[in-house]
């Protein structure tokens, strides 16, 4: 069996439940009291009232049981219905009974009020009219059919008024509440669009944080050195000069890969995270003179996105010390633990007040950490220094926070 084809749908289970329990309705109520009541009358009245009803209930399964395509129109079946109801007053003497309870078909059928109004009133009209024609000739003109006939067309045509003006109002309510619903979900797709332009700004601006950002104060200290030391030290200044033109080159590729020009790096960088932290410390050492000890277990290891939250974890801890901490020291730990991986950076500088601190590096550092299930401790004082606490779980699901690992790779490299 093809199972994209889609399912073979009955005709019957198509018409509304409503309608079903109206047919039931209207053969037990309707069509069964008349079909009972001639048995006993002679040949010339039975038969010809069995033949109406039949009709009439073949030309009902003709618009019934095919709501989407009918064997009749419901025009055509409203008219067969009217003069079916006169056919059978005439041929009974009365019909005020059926009359009534075919009442419904005129409103679920006619194309608005007034063709209900019409076809309802034109039913009324020809039971009224065969009911007298077919009366006793010594009964009354005026008689308890004919009563009922009218008395049911007027109650008819107000409850069937009420319900189509309720039906109006639910179907207003309906289309104002989808309106609404429209209008709300385009709010909500602007709110997620913006919440997303926000989110991504918000990650450019850690990345150019965490990059051009700390390689440009680089830069300017390093400058500001080389300058200083041009006649003194021409050796170290010349040292410098070089660490500005790499740190420039390194932002310039940054930038490139930050902005979708520059190559896609063709795939994870091989090597320990202990290696990529050293080189780090290694050019920090050269740069700044600042002393540094390091206990980096070459046999820690961990994925790519760990790597490059720990890299840039120091990176920005070691652009914090160089810029504010002035310190002499600086001791970086790697560990392996039960929980994943420990990183800490402790230096002897003048400290600071840490519920103070308004930076954006450390903020930029714990969102990253929390992105990756990890969390930033910060411990400092006025004149005691500082100490960094990084900690990491050891692996993580790689297509969480894809774009930094896209972008980060030429740096640990």
């Amino acid at each position: 069996m093809d199972s994209s084809r889609p399912p073979v749908v009955a005709p019957l289970a198509l018409v509304p439940v409503a309608h079903r329990w109206n047919a039931v309705v209207w053969v037990l109520c309707g069509l069964l009291p008349p079909a009972l009541a001639v048995v006993d009358e002679p040949a010339g009245t039975k038969y010809p009232t069995y033949v109406l009803l039949a009709a009439l209930t073949f030309a009902y399964a003709a618009v019934a049981m095919f709501p989407g395509r009918p064997l009749l129109r419901p025009a055509a079946y409203l008219t067969v219905l009217a003069a079916g109801l006169g056919a059978v007053s005439y041929a009974m003497g009365s019909g005020a009974a059926l009359f009534i309870v075919s009442l419904p078909h005129f409103w679920i059928y006619a194309s608005g009020p007034v063709a209900a109004l019409s076809f309802s009133g034109a039913g009324a009209a020809l039971t009224v009219l065969g009911t007298i024609a077919g009366r006793e000739p010594h009964s009354t003109l005026l008689s308890g059919n004919v009563l009922f006939t009218v008395i049911g067309y007027v109650a008819g045509a107000g409850v069937g008024l009420l319900v189509q003006r309720v039906a109006e109002q639910g179907d207003a309510r309906a289309r104002r509440l989808t309106d609404e619903l429209v209008d709300t979900q385009r709010e909500l797709a602007e709110a997620h669009r913006m919440q997303g332009a926000a989110h991504e700004r918000e990650r450019m601006a850690r990345e150019i944080h965490d990059t051009l950002a700390q390689g440009f104060a680089s830069i300017v200290v390093l400058a500001e050195a080389a300058r200083a030391g041009l006649e003194s030290e021409p050796a170290r200044a010349a040292q410098q000069l070089t660490s500005i033109e790499q740190t420039a080159r390194e932002n310039l590729a940054e930038a490139r890969i930050l902005v979708g020009a520059g190559p896609a790096p063709g795939g994870v960088v091989q090597g320990s995270v202990a290696g990529t932290l050293r080189r780090t410390l290694d050019r920090f050492a050269e740069d700044t003179g600042t002393a540094v000890d390091a206990e980096l277990p070459d046999d820690v290891e961990c994925d790519q996105q760990t790597r490059i939250a720990l890299l840039r974890c120091t990176q920005e801890s070691l652009a914090n010390v160089r810029k504010h901490a002035a310190a002499s020291t600086v001791i970086v730990v790697l560990t392996r633990t039960a929980y994943g991986i420990e990183l800490e950076l402790t230096d002897d500088g003048r400290g600071f007040d840490v519920g103070a601190a308004r930076g954006f590096g450390l903020d930029g550092m714990r969102r990253r950490l929390a992105e990756l299930g990890g969390e930033l401790s910060v411990t400092s004082s006025l004149g005691d220094g500082t100490r960094i606490l990084v900690s990491l779980p050891a692996s993580h699901d790689h297509d969480h926070d894809h774009d930094h690992d896209h972008r980060d790779r030429q740096e640990i490299s």
